[in-house]
Formats: C-alpha cells, structure tokens, sequence
C-alpha cells in the first residue's frame, strides 16, 4: 500500500483573521477525515515572517491534528531547528509523543532563508553549530536523567513514551546534514533524490560505527490536486499552485535541493512542468506512485475546492490503491 499524505502549510494571502481560522479549523476537520479514511500521514511545514501567513507554529497544528485524529501519523518536515531552543523543543515534543502515541515524526533541518534567522535574533552564520547543539541536546534529554547544558545541570520532564526517542529524522541537501545525521546516528531525510548524497551517508555510517537508513523522495515528486475537470481547475485556481510555486524558489538560494521546487513563471509553464498536478481520479489512480501527497489549500485555495480533491482522492482514488 502507498504511503498517502495530506500536506498542510495554510498559505492565504491577505487573509483575515477570521478566514485564517477557518482555514486552520479546515485542515483539523481535513485530517480527522483523511484519518477515518485510511489516509496515512498530515504533513505541517516551518516558516517565518512570509507575508502569504505561511504556518510558522508546526508543532503547536500537530498536537491540534493529534488531538483530532487516532491512528495518523503527523510529520513536521521541516522545523528550522536553530530556531527552537533545545530545552522548551524537548519538552513539548516529549507532550506531543505521549498525547500521539508516537504517531509525531520530526523532521530537524537547518533552513535557508538568512530572513527568518534575522527574526528571531539567530547568527545565520552559527547554523550548523546550532543544529548540532539541538540534536544532541533532543537525544539526551529525552532519556531523562541529567546531562550538562551550556555548563549547567539539567533535567528534562517527562519522559516520551517511544523508545529509545521519538521518531527524529536529520533533513537536507548537503554532505554536512548526511555527516550530522551519520554521526549521531539519525535516519536522513533528503530534501531531493540525491542517490549519491544516501551513498555518502551510509559511508558516514559505516566510519562512525552507527547505524541509520534513508527516506528519499522519488525521482520524480508531484504535488497532487484531484478533479473531474482538470481544464477547468488549471483555469480557475491555477493562480493558487503558482503563488506558492513561485514564492517557494524565490526563497531557495543556490545549492539548496527540493524535491518540488519549481522554475516556472506562469501557470501554462507549471502546469507542463508536473510538479503541481491537476488529476482526474482516474488518472491519480493509475499514477502507480509508492507515495501520493495531496496538497488540499494549496496557495489559498479555496476551502470547498480543498474538500473536493480530499473527498475524491479518498473515496475514488485511494480504495483502489489498496486493492
């Protein structure tokens, strides 16, 4: 059976308050329906600052969709980690393992947007050093007995409830987030198909004396919308996919990987390019993917139009993916 997610970030420009929380309370009744479903994985993203009110707060929507749902798992992927810090990070993962059951997996990257860095006071320059500090500190703390912190004694309560840790993956598209990921002895998350990058990883692996595996996206990733008419959604939402498309790689600089980035500048140009699809639910069917992420509110998109390519990926598509 594929691994089928339901992707959420809440983009909305200009949106009010008051639409914004009922975009929020949306995906809430989107993953509690997607969980009766049989739909495998919510995915929540970390961003900052970005006037479209991209979803900053990751952890605070997971323990919303936690409490909402029983037997989905929620991924964060990814929380920029040198902008949490290490202490209060462990503490309310280790709250949101025990309230899900460890059903929250963690996806650490390292972010590149120098903006977001400068909003909270953070030295862009110190990422790498700070990531580190962060994952050792996550792994010590949630043994819960005392380690030394910044030259200080401390113990983090309460313990998780998955052993030995809750489920905690290194994300990135660079040698130093497969080296991190290597020596620490964490699965690495690739940010793109880079089969050369997992090559080095196990290399690291085997020098380091750890152990780990990879989670790779496919060669060829997709960000799924279901339709009837496809024609018909390019024409009236095509806006939507190319907001995000376009916002997305204005952020990423040179050298940074993604398995969905973008190049295109107008909505003929994304729709032929195929990172957004446009899929009657007989076509999304027959796509033989081994991972389906549908992306319901994709760039503002309307919340009814949301619940139609939800509803048709669960009722028309994903039956015949288990069978």
């Amino acid at each position: 059976m594929p691994v089928t997610v339901v992707r959420f970030n809440l983009v909305a420009p200009g949106a009010s308050p008051a639409a914004l929380g009922a975009r929020y309370r949306a995906a809430l009744e989107m993953a509690a329906y997607a969980d009766d479903r049989g739909i495998t994985t919510v995915q929540t993203e970390e961003h900052h600052g970005a006037a479209d009110n991209w979803l900053p707060s990751p952890f605070v929507l997971a323990g919303a969709v936690l409490g909402a749902t029983r037997r989905i798992a929620v991924t964060v992927s990814a929380m920029i980690g040198p902008l949490h810090d290490p202490l209060r990070l462990a503490e309310e993962i280790a709250v949101l393992d025990l309230i899900g059951g460890g059903w929250l997996v963690t996806v650490a990257g390292i972010g590149y947007r120098p903006e977001e860095y400068e909003l909270f006071g953070v030295d862009f320059a110190r990422r790498g050093a700070l990531q580190d500090e962060l994952l050792e500190t996550l792994l010590k703390a949630w043994t819960g007995e005392e380690f030394t912190y910044r030259g200080r004694t401390v113990r983090i309560t309460p313990r998780p409830s998955t052993e030995p840790h809750p489920p905690l993956l290194v994300g990135g598209s660079s040698r130093a987030a497969a080296r991190r990921a290597a020596r620490l002895g964490l699965p690495f998350f690739p940010s793109a198909h880079l089969p050369e990058l997992e090559t080095y990883y196990k290399e690291r692996l085997a020098e380091y004396g750890t152990s780990g595996w990879v989670m790779m996206p496919a060669a060829e990733t997709s960000l799924l919308h279901v339709a009837e008419d496809p024609d018909r959604s390019w024409a009236l939402y095509g806006d939507h996919f190319l907001h995000e498309a376009r916002t997305y790689a204005s952020w990423q600089p040179a050298g940074v990987r993604s398995a969905v980035r973008s190049a295109a500048a107008t909505v003929e140009e994304l729709r032929a390019e195929g990172v957004y699809r446009v899929l009657t639910p007989d076509d999304c069917a027959a796509l033989g993917r081994d991972t389906y992420v549908l992306h319901p509110l994709v760039g503002g998109m309307p919340v009814d139009e949301g619940w139609r390519s939800l509803r048709l990926f669960a009722e028309r598509v994903l039956p015949r993916l288990d069978a």
